[in-house]
């Protein structure tokens, strides 16, 4: 009996966890070995970040879209992380950081009501 294809798409999301896990280890342990494993040059950042951003708006649309709080408390609590992360590292090297700062505080606010939309309203899943 073949297993059935939500299996093999569980399976792929895994194994995507674990490639990009391992991939994330990598450029916080050796972030010049990440680029050339990855194959990413910094002189093509400013077209990656492009495309980087293109697929969060993706995400957010998405997310938005489905109109389930879940994903949405989740997504944008990952989108808070990134943009606390990215103010921590600008701000060890002294450089500006208040714009992720902002970036971090509002997709943390939005997760923060959309879980407690989940908690104090029971079915509140538009």
């Amino acid at each position: 009996m073949i297993p059935p294809l939500a299996t093999f798409a569980l399976a792929g999301a895994a194994i995507g966890v674990i490639a990009l896990g391992v991939l994330a280890v990598q450029f916080l342990r050796d972030p010049q070995h990440g680029l050339v494993r990855t194959t990413h040059r910094v002189a093509d950042l400013p077209r990656v970040m492009a495309n980087r951003y293109t697929a969060f708006t993706m995400l957010a649309c998405g997310a938005t879209a489905y109109r389930d709080l879940n994903v949405i408390a989740f997504l944008f609590a990952v989108f808070a992380f990134m943009g606390f992360a990215d103010a921590w590292t600008y701000a060890q090297a002294g450089a500006p950081y208040s714009k992720h700062l902002i970036a971090g505080a509002a997709a943390l606010f939005v997760a923060g009501v959309a879980i407690a939309a989940l908690i104090f309203q029971p079915g509140a899943s538009a």
